[in-house]
């Protein structure tokens, strides 16, 4: 099935192809014709799929059939979690609408105002922004959003999780109830659900593919190891993948910074990316990974989503999520587009139950192969209820959209951050999210 056949302009279909696309994706048949018809979406497909073109091709077609050249506010809306998804969308619509002329802005946290402003005083038709940053110019009355034609949540399971959630209600009281809403992502939760029907009307529901899984392509093994000698373990799993490029998660911005630099050290270059780099240092080093002049990139799960880089070999999860979900969207990064993938998780002894959390996730069974060397010195549990008496940290938590506060990933789901450090997602005021 061509492009052409989901009813896609010329000039879409010679962007397209100015790509190499030339078919569209399962999630992309069944998405392009109802955004086309006026429909709200949501959208729910595997990482890697082209989620992003789905949206992305219909709402260029309808601006370009009803231009407006005199909007002062954006006919478009899209809000993503990220900087680097921010980035992302905005790159794609900029190439999938180079045929056509309409005015685009991104606006994200760790970035001037001021290009920001000038962009919105100009008017647009399309702007893509973190909420936090997007309330920043609301409440400076540089953003205005009675205009708002369209709505569009990306990776929406996150977008509605309780740390976005104030966000995302004081932007809807500033866009029209009378709007089409599109809502995409990899995974979506049933009380993620209910919370994304409240402001949309009558959704045409697509899921091309079995909720919270991960690409066929992908190999996935778990190799059981002393927490002691997870370091020992990863360098040896980098030496023997010398050629390949690499990303490593861990659960904590400090221990992303230390792992890169005892890699460097150890001679193999690598960089580290999170929510407390500069978005300058950020996007240097997604560029330097991509480019292949660094060989390894570690990252927190600020990376789980919208990174999207071709042919990635090999994701390895130093620690596992705490939150079952984001194993599908780290494992999501490799695999893509049909290609094949591997994923290596080193599982200490005391996160068997963050393991068997993802293994009924995901409805499998992930391999459990000891590294000769490293095999571990005690026995990994694998049930999900910890020991009596002992802290629950490593208890894999389901997510509860009606608390505030919470946190997920990043190893703090068991303890409230302090008022006003970096590392949670509140409301303005309380604290300072790491996207604004």
């Amino acid at each position: 099935m061509p492009f052409q056949s989901l009813g896609l302009m010329p000039e879409l279909v010679r962007a397209l192809s100015d790509k190499g696309y030339t078919e569209p994706t399962a999630i992309q048949k069944q998405a392009i014709p109802a955004i086309l018809a006026g429909d709200d979406v949501l959208g729910g497909a595997q990482t890697g799929t082209g989620k992003t073109a789905a949206f992305t091709l219909p709402i260029l077609q309808r601006l370009a059939e009803t231009p407006n050249p005199k909007a002062k506010g954006p006919r478009v809306l899209i809000l993503v979690p990220t900087r680097e998804l921010a980035v992302q969308v905005h790159t794609s619509i900029r190439e999938y609408g180079k045929h056509i002329r309409l005015r685009t802005a991104v606006m994200y946290g760790g970035a001037s105002m001021n290009p920001q402003m000038m962009a919105l005083g100009k008017g647009l038709d399309i702007l893509v922004a973190t909420p936090g940053r997007l309330i920043d110019h609301l409440e400076r009355g540089t953003a205005q959003l009675h205009r708002v034609e369209t709505l569009i949540l990306d990776e929406a399971d996150r977008m509605l999780d309780m740390g976005f959630l104030p966000a995302i209600k004081k932007i809807l009281n500033q866009v029209p109830k009378q709007r089409q809403t599109l809502l995409f992502s990899a995974t979506f939760d049933a009380p993620i659900k209910q919370l994304a029907l409240q402001f949309m009307r009558n959704p045409v529901e697509v899921q091309v593919s079995s909720q919270n899984t991960v690409a066929q392509t992908v190999n996935h093994t778990a190799h059981p190891v002393d927490a002691g000698k997870k370091r020992d373990l990863l360098l040896n799993i980098l030496s023997e993948r010398y050629q390949d490029q690499i990303l490593v998660f861990v659960k904590t911005k400090h221990l992303c910074n230390r792992i890169a630099e005892q890699i460097t050290k150890d001679g193999i270059p690598a960089l580290a990316i999170h929510g407390n780099k500069s978005q300058g240092a950020r996007l240097k080093a997604l560029a330097d990974f991509k480019s292949g002049d660094v060989r390894v990139l570690c990252a927190t799960d600020v990376a789980a989503r919208g990174l999207d880089i071709p042919l990635l070999p090999l994701v390895i999860n130093y620690d596992l999520p705490m939150v079952p979900e984001d194993y599908v969207h780290r494992i999501g990064r490799t695999g893509r587009a049909g290609a094949n993938g591997e994923a290596i998780s080193l599982v200490a002894t005391d996160e068997g139950g963050l393991l068997r959390a993802i293994n009924r996730l995901l409805k499998q069974d992930i391999a459990l192969e000891a590294k000769p060397g490293f095999e571990p010195t005690t026995q990994m549990r694998m049930d999900l209820t910890p020991p009596r008496g002992k802290p629950s940290g490593h208890q894999a938590p389901r997510r509860k959209p009606a608390q505030p506060g919470h946190l997920k990933g990043h190893g703090l789901a068991s303890q409230k951050p302090k008022a006003g450090s970096p590392g949670g997602n509140r409301p303005r005021g309380q604290q300072r999210s790491p996207q604004r």
